[in-house]
């Protein structure tokens, strides 16, 4: 891997911002676009056209990198952008990497001759995501319940690698935790970390007990039925992807407090997100031998 790329940073959030900054005060050359919302940032050329873009090492695209309606997913910008148009104007010339790419968006790059390198599809980016989102979730419960959460009951659904983030820093705040998992084996382990465990398949009935429930997986789970369940006062965060887990109109209709937490990390802790991107990219440009 080089010392110096000459990096464009396109659409996103404030870790994309962050990230700029951080490839900046590293010594690469940064060029942003779609941004205009972070302000000025230390180092960073902001530039409103995307004609040079092709001509630089590597092109950062934001986490997900496809917003509504086929667009280029940049909250911070007063303008939208067709993603077809952002990718037509990066050429075969850069490394382009983008978060969550979806499988249309892959299909579509590549009949523009562009290959996409999807960083949060990497284990490391993921387990290091994972740490923001936690703490991001434990916030908002904080912010959100009436109670502590310590003394409370509190069920963690899915125990991948943000499930297992979370449960142990519930626990070290005090709350009692339940782990529901499909897996048996993933089961076994929560039990042998000396949580609660419950089969994610087999909740309906058994929800009444809970202040807090945190969803994990990008999969029905918390339907009219099990939300019904739920005693007044019980805080549901949702922090899986599209399409998440909860059934929000069920939600509303019942009057359950739930909340779709979507890109946590780039809210609560930006600056680590960044840097989490920016290894990542580092390790895609590196293999590459860029």
């Amino acid at each position: 891997m080089r010392h110096t790329y000459s990096v464009w940073v396109v659409g996103g959030d404030q870790r994309q911002a962050r990230l700029a900054e951080l490839l900046a005060a590293a010594g690469h050359t940064v060029y942003t676009f779609a941004l205009e919302g972070a302000g000025p940032l230390d180092g960073v050329e902001a530039r409103t056209e995307l004609e040079q873009a092709g001509q630089g090492d590597c092109v950062i695209l934001p986490l997900p990198a496809l917003g509504e309606g086929g667009t280029l997913n940049a909250p911070l910008s007063p303008s939208t952008y067709a993603i077809c148009d952002i990718l037509s104007a990066m050429g075969s010339g850069p490394v382009v990497c983008a978060g969550r790419v979806e499988p249309a968006l892959f299909a579509l790059a590549d009949g523009l001759g562009v290959t996409l390198h999807d960083y949060a599809a990497r284990e490391e980016f993921a387990v290091a995501n994972a740490v923001p989102t936690a703490e991001g979730a434990l916030q908002l419960a904080m912010e959100e319940l009436p109670v502590t959460l310590h003394g409370s009951r509190a069920l963690v659904i899915g125990y991948g690698r943000l499930g297992r983030a979370l449960a142990p820093r519930l626990s070290a705040l005090g709350a009692r935790v339940t782990v529901a998992a499909r897996k048996w084996s993933d089961l076994a382990w929560v039990r042998a970390h000396g949580w609660e465990a419950e089969h994610s398949g087999q909740l309906r009935g058994w929800l009444c007990a809970y202040d807090l429930i945190i969803n994990t997986v990008p999969a029905p789970i918390l339907d009219e039925g099990c939300l019904s369940d739920l005693k007044e006062g019980c805080l549901v965060l949702d922090l899986a992807s599209k399409p998440g887990g909860v059934d929000f109109e069920a939600a509303r209709r019942l009057g359950v407090s739930a909340i779709w937490a979507l890109s946590l990390p780039g809210k609560v802790a930006p600056v680590t997100a960044g840097v989490i991107v920016r290894d990542t990219v580092y390790h895609i440009l590196d293999e590459l031998g860029v």
